[in-house]
């Protein structure tokens, strides 16, 4: 075996040119362009077209993992009865399935191979890397001598099964990967009193994130374990971080974090669940939107977490579905309180110079036949950020901060909290208005 081919000069293709460039012939070929330079041995070729790739009995697959079965099958009308194929891919169930698809007919024998090393573990040479190997179709003659050489490079060789080295690769290499793009995106930064352990962070950020973003990629992807690696990580995280937070915030009471305001619905429905269960010591905060609720949840700033979750009239309530999307929680129980609503003014104010109404998407919803009938000259808006709560809108309302054009539509409790005069009360479409509300907290 005088001359080889390499197909695909990316940054492991430089690799392993280094590896066999003082021993063979080499033909390198590649969709990107290869400049020549002072880099490459005398009896290197840059092939202009695919054919000459297979002048050589032995070629090296270096291409990316996404294009492998591409390259393999645009290739297959070149291979023949001489042709040793040997991948490089850093997962090796893929290429084995490719390979047995695409050689059949065509005497073609092939070696399936995983260099675990790359251009940031070559600076001190190729002694005692690992180099994964299985015979696969090859002949015993070709395969003893490429594991004699790999040997003789000082590479230390492993002998395993395609899904054996899916396995093991997608916790050690699958992983790591994927906590070095984890440490990246988080932002890890070199500080002046790291320990011997973060600067060990630090290089593996730097290690991982060198490679490109598709073969990282791929890794996750073509190997038909990293998917289970990934969950278990993610479960034994949200497991970690769970018990840092308390079981409970103050062994004295019970802190519930509800998403409307003072005079809400949600206030209505959490003084009905405490009274319904005989809750003894409790405190409320009230944080006006869903969002606020799952953080602090998740935060572990309350116990427990109360949201509005679905109408009879007004069906689901998308603000608290978005928010709960994010977000892992557990379900306590599902309940439901009748409610009605009452369009509000400011005390000041006449009907006659009102011009829009500012409330929750889901007043709307169950009051949109009745709206449309007796108020259809107002226009009907919801606020942003904590606004979206019409307990907030009421208070507001009252304490002068929106203009006196400005109705909003709520418990007509919220007119006495906020000196509100009411215009009109019972404006859902249905008499019986029921909405369910949610009490949830964390998973432990």
């Amino acid at each position: 075996m005088k001359k080889i081919s390499i197909v695909g000069f990316g940054r492991f293709g430089r690799v392993l040119y280094e590896l066999l460039k003082n021993d063979f012939e080499i033909v390198l070929y590649s969709k990107s362009k290869i400049e020549r330079d002072d880099g490459f041995a005398k009896s290197t070729t840059i092939a202009e077209n695919v054919a000459k790739v297979y002048e050589s009995d032995v070629v090296f697959y270096a291409a990316p993992i996404a294009a492998f079965e591409e390259v393999i099958s645009t290739h297959q009308k070149y291979f023949g009865k001489k042709h040793l194929l040997i991948d490089v891919l850093s997962v090796k169930i893929h290429p084995a399935s490719i390979l047995n698809k695409y050689l059949e007919g065509t005497g073609a024998k092939a070696l399936l191979t995983h260099p675990m090393f790359g251009p940031d573990s070559i600076t001190s040479g190729f002694q005692d890397l690992p180099m994964i190997m299985d015979k696969f179709t090859a002949n015993t003659e070709d395969y003893d001598f490429w594991k004699k050489y790999f040997s003789e490079k000082g590479l230390r060789i492993v002998e395993i099964t395609p899904e054996e080295h899916d396995k093991l690769a997608a916790d050690s290499q699958g992983l790591t990967h994927f906590i070095g793009r984890l440490l990246e995106s988080y932002g890890l930064a070199p500080t002046k009193i790291d320990s011997v352990g973060t600067k060990k962070l630090l290089e593996v950020m730097d290690q991982t994130c060198h490679d490109t973003w598709q073969l990282f990629e791929n890794l996750q992807h073509y190997n038909p374990y990293t998917k289970k690696m990934r969950v278990k990580l993610g479960e034994k995280y949200d497991e970690l971080y769970n018990k840092l937070l308390p079981a409970q915030l103050d062994t004295a009471f019970v802190t519930y974090g509800i998403q409307g305001g003072v005079g809400s619905f949600n206030e209505e429905a959490i003084q009905y669940y405490i009274k319904r269960e005989k809750i003894g010591e409790h405190k409320i905060l009230y944080l006006h939107t869903a969002e606020n609720v799952m953080r602090a949840l998740h935060e572990g700033e309350i116990d427990r977490g109360q949201v509005a979750i679905h109408n009879s009239v007004g069906g689901i309530v998308e603000e608290s579905i978005h928010a709960m999307a994010n977000y892992k929680f557990k379900i306590l129980e599902q309940f439901q309180i009748k409610i009605s609503h009452a369009l509000m003014i400011h005390p000041d104010a006449k009907l006659s110079e009102i011009s829009t109404i500012m409330s929750h998407p889901q007043v709307f919803a169950q009051c949109k036949d009745t709206l449309a009938k007796k108020y259809p000259q107002l226009k009907q808006t919801s606020g942003e950020g904590e606004r979206i709560d019409h307990a907030v809108v009421a208070k507001e309302l009252g304490e002068g901060k929106l203009p006196k054009t400005t109705a909003t539509m709520g418990s007509s409790v919220l007119a006495k909290l906020y000196g509100l005069k009411i215009v009109e009360d019972n404006l859902q479409d249905a008499r019986e208005n029921y909405t369910s509300f949610l009490q949830i907290a964390r998973i432990q």
